[in-house]
């Protein structure tokens, strides 16, 4: 899932403003999760859902012990070594190296996404039909967002 300003076309968002962008991308990821989230948390036991908020709560200890569970090098994973390298990048741009706090924001992301793989095999469905529904919405109210962005 990229959400880059050829999803925002898509959307029919692609003329909001360039400083609106960044923003909107931002507002539907964290839509996104959070809707994916409470979906797959109705599912969840206590337990489940004890450690899965460890993770997004960015519990670095825990998450790097299910990492090391899952993978004694799960630091030399290529998926993670990309988002690493992705973040330093964005950094970069921004004119600021990329911070401790970002790598382990990084880490429990990257835990908590391995964990889902791991518990609800499925969870990547959940992703897209979570996403559908949201790009049907955001294209209905699309002519609206624009308006009053534009104004």
């Amino acid at each position: 899932m990229n959400l880059d300003d050829k999803f925002l076309e898509e959307i029919g968002l692609g003329a909001l403003p360039e400083a609106e962008k960044p923003k909107m991308r931002a507002h539907i990821y964290e839509t996104l999760e959070m809707r994916v989230g409470m979906r797959l948390a109705s599912g969840m036991s206590s337990q489940q859902l004890n450690e899965f908020e460890s993770f997004v709560s960015g519990d670095i200890a825990r998450a790097k012990e299910y990492l090391g569970t899952w993978k004694a090098d799960w630091e030399q994973d290529a998926s993670y070594q990309t988002n690493i390298e992705n973040a330093k990048k964005r950094a970069s741009e921004q004119g600021r190296e990329l911070a401790q706090a970002d790598i382990d924001s990084l880490t429990s992301e990257f835990a908590a996404l391995k964990w889902l793989s791991s518990n609800f095999p499925n969870y990547k469905d959940v992703v897209s039909e979570e996403l559908n529904k949201l790009k049907g919405e955001i294209k209905a109210a699309a002519p609206q967002i624009l308006a009053e962005t534009n104004s």
